[in-house]
């Protein structure tokens, strides 16, 4: 192997890319070639104010969570993938003994390790080791970047899953990000009669245009979405009078899933308007058992992913893909290159 070269995050503004530690495998591990890393929102969130609520950077840490690459070696047990392999990495490994992880609800188990998250080090890096169980097989018909972006797809599809759409569902995402377009892409592939996304960003707006969605809603213009008629929210910004402005948008017995994380931890809801219409009012974290589905949906043609990326740095450049929502906002997506085949 080639030296292990990192983007490591040393406090605020610092991002260094340096020689980092070989990874040592343990028995059911396998060592992973990264080639893609997708820069997500918590990257970036790291970068510029060294912590997500309770979670802070005290260490020198490896950014990245949204990754794919090639198994290049195992540890003594694995068994399940070759060397060679092509696979996308789901970064949070769960304990696997916890209440939570034997009733299947892994993405809540209190001791999971998650790529990028403190103290963990991310997939930032030329080499990366993980339990084989969460190396996920990949078709040569997905690019590298596709395969990173199994990831936030996930978050699509779980928020989906939690919202029960299907064929006939009147979808309204909220947000037009990388986790708003995938959610809205999951719900049109889910068999959704409508599917509607709004946002205030130009850049975002027309971004989404593109994807062929039934509407596309400028957020600057109404704060009233109820003439959608959706029985369904997705909401992605976690801001606090969007949050509001959809949940009251919702036909009577709807329900809206939160998948946005705002600054406010503890939004006022409109409790009344949600009892007297009986919605159902649910959040996510993260995902369980979705990364199958997830690379089903981007295989088959029924989710794009390619098209959501809009830049592709080098490893040396990762400040720079940090730094693209500030220079660059029409980009939509930022994968750093971290290697080729």
């Amino acid at each position: 192997m080639l030296e292990n070269l990192a983007a490591v995050l040393h406090g605020v503004g610092d991002l260094r890319v340096q020689p980092h530690a070989a990874p040592s495998p343990g028995p059911h591990d396998v060592v992973v070639e990264i080639r893609s890393v997708g820069i997500c929102g918590s990257d970036v969130h790291y970068y510029e104010h060294g912590r997500i609520g309770d979670f802070v950077v005290r260490a020198p840490m490896v950014l990245g969570h949204e990754s794919s690459g090639v198994v290049v070696s195992r540890g003594a047990s694995a068994r399940r993938l070759e060397e060679g392999a092509r696979v996308a990495l789901e970064p949070g490994v769960p304990c696997g003994r916890c209440r939570e992880c034997r009733h299947g609800r892994y993405n809540l188990c209190p001791d999971v390790v998650f790529f990028a998250t403190p103290p963990v080090d991310g997939a930032l890096a030329r080499y990366v080791a993980i339990n084989e169980q969460f190396a996920h097989p990949v078709p040569d018909s997905l690019s590298d970047d596709a395969a990173a972006l199994v990831e936030p797809l996930s978050v699509g599809v779980w928020a989906n899953r939690k919202a029960r759409v299907g064929v006939g569902s009147r979808v309204l995402v909220t947000g037009a990000g990388p986790i708003g377009v995938l959610a809205a892409q999951v719900a049109r592939a889910s068999g959704a009669a409508f599917v509607g996304i709004v946002d205030i960003s130009s850049e975002r707006l027309a971004a989404a245009e593109r994807f062929g969605f039934s509407a596309v809603v400028d957020g600057r213009s109404t704060v009233d979405f109820s003439d959608l008629s959706p029985d369904v929210l997705l909401e992605c910004t976690g801001a606090v009078s969007v949050v509001r402005a959809g949940i009251r948008a919702l036909r009577p017995a709807g329900t809206a899933v939160l998948v946005g994380m705002g600054a406010d931890t503890d939004p006022p809801l409109p409790v009344g308007y949600i009892q007297s219409r009986e919605l159902t009012v649910t959040g996510t974290f993260r995902y369980a058992n979705t990364y199958p589905e997830a690379i089903e949906l981007a295989a088959s043609g029924r989710v794009e992913l390619d098209s959501l990326v809009g830049v592709r740095l080098p490893l040396e450049e990762t400040e720079a893909a940090l730094r693209m929502g500030h220079t660059d906002p029409s980009v939509l997506k930022t994968i750093v290159a971290v290697g080729t085949g």
